[in-house]
């Protein structure tokens, strides 16, 4: 580490898509540098989805730099309703929002990212949402002098990043025996996993989206999943995520058959299963799909020394047959002193939507 007195951190506001687009070899040093990242601060994921559903003028992304070596940044865009706002690039699709802090560097560096938000923020209210508990997002929350207040967010469900068999055996006996049978059908009925080659992936994602729509046709879906411009950001996205590591496709076989495509994402501390996709005729094979889909998903912690399984957000009762620590994510919010009344309004709203739930 370079001795403290010879850094100077600068501090730069990006509003303009093609320099975003020319970030992502310092964006992708970055995010191996921050710990606590997850796939949805990687570059691909972000500017994908900037490309889907971002405004052209919104963009707000807060670099700070040591010379050349970017060694923090908050990926950003203003919004105007219900009030003036900074929000994470990601939207509702993504799991998990937070900055990215070098963690080889010093407070300074968390200092700089801190006074270039309230500085960029202006007359806007700053709205971290979906802040896992150890995000980087937190020390600028700590840091942060001005009006500011935690609310919980997002529900998580998370497991240990342990082979399936370890999973099994925390099970009490009787579902342990169940899982296990379940996991024998699988066998029986011929069922194979292959990891999708980088090559291929764009392909097995089209497949996937599809597969997704026939499993849940004539059912409560949600909607975003069957718009082109998701399949779009998925597809731009995955294939290089999936190159660098921070992704992995996998299609199920039944013969000659694609039967079930599986998208999960990885980071330095966790594995979570984002989508899937499943035909209709493996649940009528009585094949239990969830125990197939965890069975791949544990598989991908086997190495990298990641030490979470996630099941990401929602409250599924499948998911509690597995007995999981429940995790929320958290909403951090930011004013100045100015703008102490939008954070008003925003507790106001919150409080006002629980009580309607």
């Amino acid at each position: 580490r370079r001795p403290r007195a010879a850094v100077t951190y600068s501090v730069e506001l990006v509003t303009d898509d093609t320099a975003f687009a020319e970030l992502a070899p310092d964006w992708s040093r970055l995010y191996e540098r921050c710990a606590a990242a997850t796939p949805f601060q990687s570059h691909a994921w972000l500017h994908s989805w900037w490309l889907s559903y971002g405004s052209r003028g919104r963009l707000r992304l807060l670099l700070v730099r040591d010379g050349r070596e970017l060694v923090a940044a908050a990926p950003l865009m203003r919004v105007r309703r219900p009030v003036p706002t900074l929000v994470p690039l990601g939207g509702a699709i993504s799991d998990c929002g937070d900055v990215l802090l070098d963690d080889e560097r010093g407070e300074e560096a968390v200092t700089a990212l801190t006074e270039g938000l309230a500085a960029a923020a202006r007359t806007a209210l700053i709205d971290f949402r979906e802040v896992r508990p150890g995000g980087a997002a937190e020390r600028i929350y700590d840091r942060w002098r001005g009006p500011r207040r935690r609310v919980s967010d997002s529900l998580c469900l998370e497991l240990p990043a342990v082979p399936m068999e370890e999973l099994v055996a925390r099970l009490p006996s009787a579902k342990a025996q169940r899982v296990r049978a379940k996991l024998r059908k699988l066998t029986a009925l011929g069922v194979e996993r292959q990891v999708v080659r980088p090559e291929e992936v764009d392909t097995a994602l089209r497949r996937l989206l599809e597969l997704h729509r026939l499993q849940w046709q004539g059912r409560k879906v949600t909607s975003e999943h069957l718009r082109p411009r998701f399949c779009d950001h998925l597809v731009r996205s995955v294939g290089p995520m999936v190159r660098s590591g921070d992704a992995v496709v996998t299609e199920f076989r039944l013969g000659e058959d694609v039967v079930a495509v599986d998208l999960t994402l990885l980071s330095r501390r966790l594995a979570g299963g984002y989508l899937y996709g499943a035909h209709p005729r493996l649940r009528e094979s009585k094949a239990d799909v969830a125990v197939m889909l965890l069975d791949a998903c544990a598989e991908h912690t086997r190495t990298g020394g990641r030490g979470t399984l996630s099941l990401l957000r929602g409250n599924e009762p499948y998911k509690h047959h597995w007995r999981p620590e429940p995790v929320l994510n958290q909403r951090l919010l930011l004013a100045r002193r100015r703008t102490a009344p939008l954070l008003s309004a925003t507790l106001c709203d919150v409080a006002a939507r629980r009580r309607g739930k």
